[in-house]
């Protein structure tokens, strides 16, 4: 497994994220593994709000994000829940990328919150794949009450630890995965295929 590349795109832009401190924890995990692996940090990346009539090429970092992505062979993706669903730092750069980047490739998810679970966001992110047609681990990683989920960077809760710890070891697992045979709904969906 040690030719497995494994990409954690943080869809958070704080300073102290607990996205990105989990997110850290899964490729840990994925190292362990044998895999090489890269956090995308979006703090560093210059991206304007997506726009149609634009290049990507002609969008900042865009074209640079979207390489990043399409040489993993594992994308895992990390988030904060707001108002019930995934942080727009995220979504834009979901934007940017198409087939390309996310077709028969295997991607994690995590969420964080504050309080209660973030299965919307979750449900939200899982929508978005399956329309890139991404094969999507079935394991997710969702923690809740990150306010007291950690201390000193490590998790309090041991079976939370395993459960984003599991989220890495599977995008190792699973990073190459025979795609499924097309859909007559598959070829309708076009994409961002070139933006």
């Amino acid at each position: 497994m040690g030719d497995v590349h494994v990409v954690a795109l943080c869809g958070s832009l704080r300073d102290t994220s607990t996205t990105r401190l989990a997110l850290e924890h899964v490729l840990e995990a994925a190292r362990e593994r044998g895999a090489s692996t890269e956090l995308v940090d979006l703090r560093e990346y210059e991206l304007p709000i997506f726009d149609p009539d634009r290049d990507r090429e002609d969008a900042g970092d865009a074209d640079q994000l979207a390489a990043k992505l399409q040489a993993a062979d594992a994308i895992v993706l990390g988030s904060p829940m707001y108002h019930g669903s995934y942080a727009s730092p995220l979504k834009t750069a979901l934007d940017y990328c198409g087939f390309d980047e996310f077709e028969d490739t295997t991607v994690g998810l995590l969420a964080v919150s504050g309080g209660a679970f973030p299965v919307t966001a979750l449900e939200h992110l899982r929508s978005v794949c399956r329309s890139l047609k991404a094969w999507v681990l079935p394991h997710q990683a969702a923690v809740p009450n990150t306010n007291s989920a950690f201390e000193d960077g490590e998790f309090v809760d041991e079976k939370l630890a395993d459960r984003v710890a599991t989220l890495g070891q599977r995008a190792v697992q699973y990073a190459v995965i025979e795609p499924d045979p097309g859909t007559l709904e598959s070829d309708q969906n076009v994409g961002a295929k070139g933006q």
